[in-house]
Parts: C-alpha cells; sequence; structure tokens
C-alpha cells in the first residue's frame, strides 16, 4: 500500500530548479537582465501548452491580415485581377503564418516560388524582369534556416542587411529521408523580423522576454487550482488518534474521505468532533489581477483581447483596445505594406500573369488596409444621433444642403448596415463632439 506522501501528486511548475541563478527556488536568487535562450523545442513545448500562449502569438498576426486590403488604382479591372491572384496563392494565410512564425520563432519567411524565363540558381539575386509567373508562396519559420548570411562591411551600402541563407532543404521518399543545404539570395524571401538586437544575426521570439511572466502565471493557475481543489476540507477530532499505527491512520483516513464525501450523515461518539473548514481566498483577486496586468503589459495586448474577445468588435469605453488596434495598423503599414508591396509589383512584371508585363511606376496604385473594428451596436447607435444632431445643426445655419446629406451619409442606396463607424472615422466623432459642445453652450 502506496504511503500518503506517495499516494499525493505534485505539480512539477516551472518555479521548480529552473531559476535564472539555477537554484531550487527560482523566488530566493533572482538577478535581473539575465537574458534567457529558449530552444526551439522549449518554444515548441510552451505554445502547445498554453491557450493563453498561443492567444498572445496568433491573435495578432491574425487581426494584420483579418480584413486583409483593398488595391487602390484606375484600371479596376486590373486591381480585380491582382487580388484574384493573390487569393489564388493564398497570400492572406502565407503572410499570417509569416508573422505568426516571426512572433513565435523568431523570423518568419514566405519563400517565392517563381518561374524565369532562363534557368537560374535560388543563390543568385532575383530579377523582376526576367519573371515568367509567380506559381506559389510557402510561409516557414527559422527551424528551416540553419545560417544567416549578413553583410558586415561597414564601408557597403548594404551593410547589416541579411543577404542570403542557408536553407535545410529536407525531401522524404518512403522511409528515407535526404537532407540539402541550399544558400537562398534573400530576394527569393519576403523575411519578417521585428525583435533583432544589435550584434545578432536571428530575431528574437516573444516568448523568452514573456518567460519569467508566464512562469508566474502558470504558477498562479496551479495555485487557484489547489485552492479550488481544497476549497473547504473536514477535520477528525478524537482521543483514540493517538494508539493508531500510521497504517491504520492512512486506511481510517482514506474510508473517512470516501464516506464524508459521499454520505451526509456521519456517526462520531460523544468525545469526537467533526467540523468543516473553508480556506480563506481574501486577497486573491488583487493577485491576479496583478499577474493579468502584467502579462497584459508584457505582451502589449488587452486583457479582454488574450482572453479572447471577439475581433472587431469594441465598446465605447475600451480605449485600451483601440490602442491595441491602433499598433496593428501601424504594424501593417510599418512591416506587412513593403511585403505587399513587392509581391504586388513581381506580379505586375511577371509576363504570364497579368497578360503581359506592366511597369509598376507607369501606374498610380496604393495599398489601402480595411478598418479592423467596429464599434458594438449600443456605441454605434450613439454614434449615429451625434453625427444627425451635428447635421441637423450645419442644416439650421445653412452651412450644408439636405441633399449633400443625404448623399454624404446615405448614398444612392440609402440607410444601411454598411453605416458603421471605425477606426477611420475617428477624427469625425471628435469634430461632432465638439461642434455638438459648441452649440449647445451658446443655445443652453
Amino acid at each position: 500500500m502506496k504511503t500518503i506522501d506517495q499516494a499525493k501528486q505534485y505539480k512539477e511548475d516551472f518555479m521548480q530548479g529552473n531559476g535564472k541563478a539555477n537554484q531550487k527556488d527560482k523566488l530566493t536568487r533572482q538577478i535581473a537582465g539575465v537574458g534567457r535562450k529558449l530552444s526551439h523545442d522549449e518554444i515548441t513545448n510552451l505554445y502547445g501548452d498554453s491557450r493563453i500562449v498561443q492567444n498572445i502569438i496568433d491573435i495578432p498576426a491574425e487581426d494584420m491580415t483579418r480584413n486583409w486590403f483593398t488595391l487602390r488604382m484606375k484600371d479596376e479591372t486590373l486591381a480585380r485581377n491582382i487580388m484574384s491572384k493573390l487569393a489564388d496563392l493564398k497570400a492572406k494565410k502565407a503572410f499570417k503564418e509569416m508573422f505568426t512564425y516571426d512572433r513565435l520563432r523568431r523570423d518568419g519567411f514566405i519563400s517565392l516560388g517563381v518561374t524565369q524565363a532562363s534557368k537560374f540558381d535560388l543563390k543568385e539575386e532575383l530579377k523582376t524582369d526576367k519573371l515568367y509567373s509567380v506559381d506559389y508562396l510557402h510561409a516557414f519559420s527559422s527551424l528551416k534556416v540553419n545560417e544567416f548570411l549578413i553583410n558586415e562591411d561597414v564601408f557597403d551600402i548594404k551593410y547589416g542587411q541579411l543577404e542570403q541563407l542557408r536553407i535545410n532543404r529536407a525531401s522524404s521518399h518512403g522511409t528515407q529521408t535526404q537532407t540539402t543545404e541550399s544558400p537562398v539570395h534573400i530576394s527569393r524571401l519576403l523575411h519578417s523580423q521585428t525583435r533583432r538586437y544589435e550584434g545578432e544575426a536571428q530575431g528574437r521570439s516573444l516568448l523568452e522576454p514573456l518567460y519569467d511572466i508566464l512562469t508566474v502565471f502558470d504558477t498562479s493557475v496551479w495555485s487557484v487550482g489547489q485552492i479550488l481543489h481544497d476549497f473547504t476540507f473536514k477535520v477528525y477530532k478524537s482521543k483514540d488518534i493517538d494508539n493508531l499505527s500510521p497504517e491504520d491512520k492512512q486506511q481510517l483516513s482514506m474510508v473517512m474521505d470516501y464516506m464524508f464525501r459521499t454520505e451526509a450523515l456521519a456517526f462520531i461518539a460523544n468525545d469526537e468532533d467533526l467540523t468543516k473548514q473553508g480556506t480563506s481566498v481574501s486577497g486573491i483577486k488583487d493577485l491576479l489581477d496583478f499577474v493579468w496586468d502584467l502579462l497584459s503589459g508584457a505582451a502589449r495586448m488587452p486583457k479582454t483581447v488574450i482572453k479572447g474577445q471577439e475581433s472587431g468588435t469594441i465598446t465605447g469605453a475600451q480605449y485600451d483596445v483601440m490602442n491595441y488596434y491602433s499598433r496593428i495598423v501601424s504594424d501593417q503599414e510599418n512591416e506587412m505594406k513593403p511585403h505587399l508591396e513587392k509581391l504586388i509589383r513581381m506580379l505586375m512584371m511577371a509576363e504570364k500573369e497579368l497578360g503581359g508585363r506592366i511597369d509598376p511606376e507607369s501606374l498610380e496604385w496604393e495599398i489601402q488596409f480595411n478598418p479592423l473594428w467596429n464599434f458594438d451596436a449600443k456605441t454605434d447607435a450613439e454614434i449615429r444621433k451625434l453625427v444627425a444632431e451635428t447635421d441637423q445643426i450645419y442644416l439650421l445655419n445653412n452651412i450644408i444642403t439636405s441633399d449633400e446629406i443625404r448623399e454624404v451619409r446615405f448614398g444612392q442606396f440609402g440607410l444601411s448596415d454598411t453605416l458603421k463607424f471605425s477606426g477611420d472615422e475617428a477624427d469625425l466623432r471628435e469634430l461632432a463632439k465638439h461642434v455638438y459642445k459648441g452649440w449647445t453652450g451658446a443655445n443652453g
């Protein structure tokens, strides 16, 4: 028969044995600034073991690509053909995966599978004037890269830039796996790397600076589980306990634990006592809020987003969510837009894709990202009311005509659900608010 210590199961959490100072108790000898480099296996385990970690990694990448973009150009037929080709290439999925890999595994890539007019080598720079077609896009991570070749010549115009990669190209045939290592010119790839430190070739996984916070988060989850498991327990007092052997005590404990959990009635002697004790949870909410706030701040994501709030819908008071979407818009412009422009230029220059080569510089075109969020129904209705009252002010003061208001607000199709206010109308809301306050003050 097992002893009580053998029967009790302990959770081996992050706090045990993996401290910064390599001590048994991580919290007793902490040293600030000791960076932790995670292996690919550790990253995989962290990501695969926690839905919260998956949300931190996946949701921003999904938000960046969720509503995609509109291609603005004079030739609408050409714009539709380009968007259709991007859909055939599954570009939206490839970009989402690239940014996910960037956050998770330091660097994200998309291989540009092309056909050229003449024979070429992957280590050679991609010449767009030799392009015949763009055939596929494959997203992959730094897990497939064996070496980063960076220009270290401080007198070269491309100093510090990544020029080539040595990529592990493995192919399996039955039970045999053939692995080859090929140098690939960076022009044949799209590369996302947002957390690279000076002097390092690769970027940094987002999970590395989050590791200590995830340690505390994991321990808090386990602690809450223990509290819930032992939220109430019973105390049995008897003068005969001292006369029992350890084996008898264990047997008695097992029997009484089973009986008092399944039976509502207990038979005890006059000199014995059975009481129920409760676990105090005073202050636990403040501790858990601290952990959530710390995790939210480090990930630069509101708690509601990390927890899985419906994408793209916010209430008027959720300024932290508005700021989050503003950062996503910034990432779209700074990180995603250059890659999209490169890919679209390649499609224009490919001889087969759009009915012949098109010089991208001969056309005026623009990538415009679609709005990421809308207000919830209540807030949207309040904004509609405010805008309507502002229009009434303009109308009464002969600033605008009713026909102009009708055209601006409803267009040729009348009032519909498309009249939703999003981040793009933020300036309009502020202007309407100031006008309305000024009008009520003057007429109050």
